[in-house]
């Protein structure tokens, strides 16, 4: 069986936040929410994320750092036109849709069993040791 993956949707823009939530400094250090997720994620026994990024902010989104050098990094493409097979993008739509089409999108880089956070909610270490747990099991 192939490790548990952590999917880490990264592609919003913080609109109803009015900016960069997901880049908004929260200790004297200048760390993010996420380098507090990604700590506690590699304590629970993660080794392979996957963040799902819009390909505009891609670059910006790998200058910042978050990657941990004992991590299998991988970055997936949040595309609006990633649809399944019939499926096609309505008129005037310009926004991607919710988790389920981020976890679309990030099919190719997923080969076991994961778990899918947003990169700008805190969720502690407890969460991250019971779904690593429960994905790790044989």
């Amino acid at each position: 069986m192939n490790q548990p993956c952590l999917v880490i949707m990264a592609a919003g823009m913080g609109s109803r936040f009015g900016g960069p939530k997901q880049t908004t400094p929260v200790d004297e250090y200048g760390h993010f929410l996420l380098h507090y997720s990604l700590f506690d994620a590699y304590r629970a026994g993660f080794r392979k994320v996957v963040f799902v990024v819009k390909e505009e902010t891609a670059e910006e989104k790998r200058r910042q750092k978050l990657e941990d050098e004992e991590f299998d990094v991988r970055y997936a493409y949040q595309k609006l036109d990633t649809l399944p097979a019939g499926y096609t993008v309505p008129d005037g739509r310009t926004k991607p849709w919710g988790t389920a089409h981020a976890v679309l999108c990030a099919a190719p880089e997923i080969d076991g069993p994961f778990a899918v956070i947003n990169s700008d909610d805190y969720y502690g270490i407890e969460a991250y040791r019971l779904l690593y747990d429960f994905l790790a099991v044989p």
